[in-house]
């Protein structure tokens, strides 16, 4: 079971970091995916981070504002929102599945366990 939290509402420019923490299971062997969706809009792919190798897979618009890490002791794993903007305004959901090949991580069919989301409004 996966939980997902840390959204808010804030302006333009600000941060907020985003949690991801699974109870009863471990991140390992996994990979662990942030998507979000906006009122209306498909399912995107924002971040993804395989746990064994901690390669990082990003979507174009986050490049260089968004970062996804982790933590090993506390399973958890991280999405700091940086510079944000007001198309960045959407729940987020992390996601995670087991033996993603690379090609299909930006799919959000490609995992199989998801949390309940976590809203980040940015507006001035």
């Amino acid at each position: 079971q996966l939980q997902a939290f840390g959204g808010g509402r804030v302006q333009p420019g600000d941060s907020l970091r985003l949690s991801c923490a699974t109870s009863g299971h471990t991140f390992s062997a996994y990979t662990v995916g942030w998507f979000r969706q906006a009122p209306g809009e498909e399912r995107e792919f924002v971040a993804a981070i395989r746990w064994s190798s901690r390669s990082t897979y990003y979507e174009d618009s986050v490049k260089g504002r968004f970062t996804i890490s982790r933590d090993n002791a506390k399973n958890t794993v991280y999405l700091q929102l940086n510079s944000l903007k007001p198309e960045d305004t959407a729940v987020y959901y992390c996601a995670a599945g087991r033996g993603i090949i690379v090609s299909a991580t930006y799919n959000h069919r490609s995992y199989d366990a998801w949390g309940q989301g976590t809203l980040v409004t940015v507006s001035s």
